[in-house]
């Protein structure tokens, strides 16, 4: 994969692009761009991996549910946050961003109403094309989230774990979130590619 190339096809986009050699170096930048500001997160194995929400927290306002006493509440007040943080589930060198969903909240916070959206990427999500990156959310992260969240789904169930398009009460593919270009309501939007294998 061509990093630069990507970059270049995310760039036309409309989205603002860097590229980390590590999750530290990912976090760390994090860390001096984000000051004094409210910020959510979305469900994300990628931002718990790079260790960044207790030094956010440390000198902003963090609204993160996997965090949070009440979660549902924390959900609801990333709502209202001027940055807002996330993954994808895939990438595509052709420039598309997947995302599914369950509950709805990780996909909405990246559709509209923010100062700025971050999305933060380990290479192991990039995928050549747009078919090999919707394959990549639906058939590897999605059936790993929810064997991590112990729902009783089939494609959490079985072996190899493949996408069923179930049925199951506990399913949580309920969304699917294609971004082509940046969009129109959100002030920026940023990907940040970390050349380490992060998140599912």
């Amino acid at each position: 994969m061509d990093l630069e190339k990507l970059k270049a096809t995310l760039e036309r986009n409309g989205f603002g692009v860097k590229i980390f050699d590590t999750a530290k170096d990912a976090a760390d930048e994090l860390d001096r761009e984000l000051d004094g500001k409210t910020i959510g997160i979305g469900g994300s194995v990628t931002i718990d991996q790079l260790g960044v929400y207790e030094r956010l927290k440390a000198h902003n306002d963090v609204k993160w549910h996997q965090k949070a006493a009440d979660p549902n509440a924390e959900r609801i007040a990333a709502c209202h946050t001027q940055v807002y943080l996330t993954s994808v589930n895939g990438l595509a060198e052709t420039g598309e961003l997947i995302n599914i969903d369950g509950t709805g909240n990780r996909v909405a916070q990246t559709l509209y109403g923010h100062e700025r959206v971050i999305f933060v990427t380990g290479v192991n999500k990039i995928a050549p094309d747009f078919a090999s990156a919707l394959d990549r959310a639906r058939n590897v992260a999605a059936p790993l989230n929810a064997r991590r969240l112990k729902r009783q789904t089939p494609c959490a169930l079985s072996e190899p774990m493949r996408c069923h398009d179930c049925s199951s009460p506990d399913r949580i593919c309920n969304g699917l979130v294609v971004h082509y270009k940046k969009m129109g309501g959100i002030g920026k939007m940023d990907v940040y590619i970390v050349k380490e294998s992060l998140g599912y």
